[in-house]
Order: structure tokens, then C-alpha cells, then sequence
């Protein structure tokens, strides 16, 4: 079945167009408006709100250079920088969406259009759009069951699924911690997806990012006059996210001086914007992650400790994907599958031993690491099946060759069915170093 979702406007000064897409796209989208012109677009953008345009980039049949297309693009942009444009142009018009890309358009459609094509791009520009202005959550239109994150099957993998199946429908304050790459934003949402707060917005915000002189701004909002460039009044995240749930990434980062604004405002839930008198208050649900050991910062001093316990309700220990090897494998294939289609490469899965070297891999960085490996992997494959030279490892994800080393170069040589090559690859030593191994430990 179709997840029909998102909002699309359609501005086309040919009748045809408009009608063949007000036939094709009510199958993909909850609600499809049609323009023969942009001149009401301002006013039906206002009104209609939608999630992604599609723009002719002509509307004057004596002029046909493209820059009504531009021009509308970026006044669109403009007004609504979380709509996604996609431009609807000729074949000799291609070098101008080019422009139109450069200046913020998500894609382009070259006309005669394909059907399925055109639903990927469309579907893909809501997407982001729906992700940007937080509708990416679950919602009535969703389906039942349908989840961003993988399980796996690894014990520590179900714990946590239980917890959050416990957790997600209170109000609880929750930690997620764990190495960069093994999901914690994803965590986020999930939780956010199964909370009794997924009909509104989920607003996430890099802390480490956030300059100091920007921290109060951003977060609690300012008013109109409080600094040079504050030209109007600005809604911080917190009010962004009333109703909802504020995701505050990388919260360890946080400078010490402005931990103790944050835990104010997280303990009066309300705030005031900078350059304002008005205290406004916030109903949210928080959720911190990090990638540091917040406790160690607290003994240094580094961490408030008030502001450790207030955020630490429910703690969450993200593991490793090291510490999840049975789940390398299914996720390298979930990440084949998505780049396959995405690259239209004709893969239909991993070769054993290129599948004995994910597994026995270090993967510093996690599911994000070896997300970029299958898709490097991806794009460079020749034939259906990946195979081990496809990933072109470097030597750090690989295991060294200390500790057991007869251990290993008997699991490795078992693993790869005696293929010394892949062997040899998965234990980044040279065919004749690991030849002379063997010797050594009579294989």
C-alpha cells in the first residue's frame, strides 16, 4: 500500500500537465493543489502551506529563458526556507535547473517526464521537507509498526527495546549515551515516534554547535532590538518544540557558564527571551545524548552535577556496533538495498567472505561508518555481488594482528572457506605474510 502523505503544489501554465498530475500524485500525496501561475503563489503559500512545489520554470510563451523559474524559486525559498522546490523544465533548460540547484532547489524534472521518476523525486523532496519542519514523526497517516530503527537481534539491542517500550509513553527525561555513529538521534525519534507527544513536533538541536554568543538566542528566543542583527523576534527551540519534544545532541559540550541557564529554564520550564521581561512557558519532553562519560566531567568539574541528575531520569547506553557483530551484517544489507535503488545498481547481496570481514571489523565509527563503507561499496561494484575488494577497507577498520594471533588467523582463514586473498584482506597482512602464519600454526 502507498503512504500517502505531505502536501504538494503544483504552479504549470499547461492544463494538460496539471491534470495528468492531479490524476498521478493524490496516490502519493494527502493533498494536491494546482496554480496556472505564480502570481497568487504568495497567497496560496500562505494558505496551502505545502510541503514541496513543483515549478514551472516558464509561464510566458514569448519568453523562454528560465529566469521566471529562478526568480520564483528563490522568492519561495525566501519566504518558506523549509519548502522544497522542485523545477519542472525542458530538456534545453537542464544547464538552468543546474542554477536553480545552486540557488536552493531540491531537484529537477526534465519534460516528458517519467511516471516513476518523477514519484521518487517528489517523494524524496517531501521527505526531507516533512524531516525539516518536524512532521517526520509518526502520525495518524503513518502505518502501525513503521519505525526508522533497526533492532537487530543482540541482546543489548532488545534491553534497550524493552526500556524504551516502558518509557516512550511518559514524560520521562532521558540520556542516550554512546559512541558517535550508533544512532543516537535515531533513538530520539523513535522514542519521540512512540511518546504520546508524536502529534507534535520533535525539534532536535546540536549543542556543541551552537556558538556561545548564539546559545541564549537560539535556545530561548530573542526579541526584536535585543542585539545589532535582531531585526525581529526569533521563537528559540524551546518554544518550537512546546507541545513536543526538544532533542538536545551533544549536550556535554555544553560550556559550564551556560549549563546553568539551561538547567533554569529546564527546571521552571519556561523562558525568556533574550532582550525580553516576559517569561513564556514550555511543555516539553527532553531527551540529551552524548558521546561523553558526563559522570567522569562531573568528578572534573567540568559538568554541573544538578544538571547531570535533572537530565538523567532514564539513561540509555547505545552500544557499539562491536559489541553487536550479529547485527553487521543484516544492517550492511539494509544500506545495500537503499543505495542499490538509489544508485540503480543491480546488487543482490554480499559475498560470504566480504560478509567475514564486515563482521571481524572495527568500525570506529559505528553504524555510520559502515553506512559510508556499503555505499563507497556500492558505487564502485562492477558485478551483483559485493565483494570483499568492493569496500577497500583502510587497515584501521580491520583488526590488528595482536593478542591471539593463532586465533585469529585460524578464524579468518575458517570464515573466508580458505580464501587466502580474502583472508589475507580481513587480517590486513599480505598473502605471503599470511602464508608464512599458517606455516607457523600448521594450517
Amino acid at each position: 500500500m502507498t503512504l500517502r502523505k505531505g502536501k504538494i503544489l503544483i504552479v504549470d501554465d499547461n492544463a494538460g500537465i496539471r491534470q495528468a498530475l492531479q490524476i498521478l500524485l493524490p496516490a502519493h500525496f494527502s493533498e494536491v493543489e494546482t496554480l496556472p501561475s505564480p502570481r497568487t503563489l504568495v497567497g496560496m503559500l500562505e494558505h496551502f502551506r505545502p510541503d514541496v512545489v513543483l515549478l514551472d520554470m516558464n509561464f510566458n510563451t514569448s519568453i523562454n529563458t528560465g529566469n521566471e523559474g529562478l526568480y520564483w524559486a528563490g522568492e519561495i525559498k525566501k519566504m518558506m526556507p523549509e519548502v522544497e522546490v522542485v523545477l519542472f523544465t525542458a530538456y534545453a533548460d537542464i544547464q538552468l535547473a543546474v542554477e536553480g540547484m545552486k540557488r536552493g532547489a531540491f531537484d529537477f524534472i526534465v519534460k516528458p517526464w517519467d511516471n516513476d521518476k518523477l514519484i521518487e523525486v517528489l517523494t524524496a523532496a517531501r521527505d526531507k521537507a516533512r524531516k525539516a519542519m518536524g512532521r517526520d514523526e509518526r502520525k495518524a497517516d503513518a502505518p502501525a509498526g513503521d519505525s526508522p530503527m533497526f533492532w537487530g537481534s543482540s541482546k543489548a539491542m532488545a534491553a534497550i527495546r524493552k526500556t524504551i517500550d516502558k518509557i516512550a509513553p511518559t514524560d520521562a527525561t532521558v540520556l542516550i549515551t554512546g559512541e558517535n555513529g550508533t544512532g543516537k538521534d535515531v533513538l530520539a525519534r523513535e522514542i519521540h515516534a512512540h511518546s504520546l507527544r508524536s502529534g507534535k513536533p520533535m525539534v532536535a538541536v546540536d549543542a556543541g554547535a551552537i556558538t556561545e554568543t548564539l546559545f541564549e538566542s537560539e535556545l530561548f528566543g530573542h526579541v526584536k532590538g535585543a542585539f545589532t542583527d535582531a531585526h525581529t523576534d526569533h521563537v528559540g527551540k524551546f518554544e518550537q518544540a512546546d507541545g513536543g519534544t526538544l532533542f538536545l545532541d551533544e549536550i556535554g559540550n555544553i560550556p559550564l557558564h551556560l549549563q546553568a541557564k539551561l538547567l533554569r529554564v529546564i527546571q521552571n520550564r519556561n523562558v525568556v527571551r533574550v532582550g525580553g521581561t516576559q517569561a513564556i512557558p514550555v511543555n516539553i519532553r527532553l531527551i540529551c545524548a552524548t558521546n561523553m562519560d558526563l559522570a567522569a566531567l562531573v568528578r572534573e568539574g567540568r559538568f554541573r552535577e544538578d544538571l547531570y541528575y535533572r537530565i538523567n531520569t532514564v539513561h540509555i547506553a547505545l552500544p557499539s556496533l562491536r559489541e553487536r557483530r550479529e547485527d553487521i551484517v543484516p544492517l550492511a544489507e539494509l544500506f545495500l538495498e537503499r543505495f542499490a535503488r538509489k544508485y540503480h545498481r543491480p546488487l543482490r547481496g554480499i559475498a560470504p567472505d566480504a560478509a567475514a570481514m564486515l563482521t571481524e571489523g572495527r568500525w570506529n565509527g559505528n553504524i555510520r561508518e559502515l553506512q559510508n563503507c556499503v555505499e563507497k561499496a556500492v558505487i564502485l561494484s562492477e558485478g551483483t555481488v559485493l565483494a570483499p575488494k568492493d569496500f577497500q577497507l583502510d587497515v584501521r577498520v580491520v583488526p590488528d594482528m595482536t593478542g591471539d594471533e593463532e586465533r585469529q588467523v585460524r578464524e579468518a582463514v575458517a570464515r573466508c572457506n580458505g580464501n587466502i586473498s580474502a583472508a589475507a584482506k580481513m587480517l590486513g597482512v599480505s598473502r605471503p605474510t599470511l602464508y608464512a602464519k599458517m606455516k607457523k600454526y600448521g594450517l
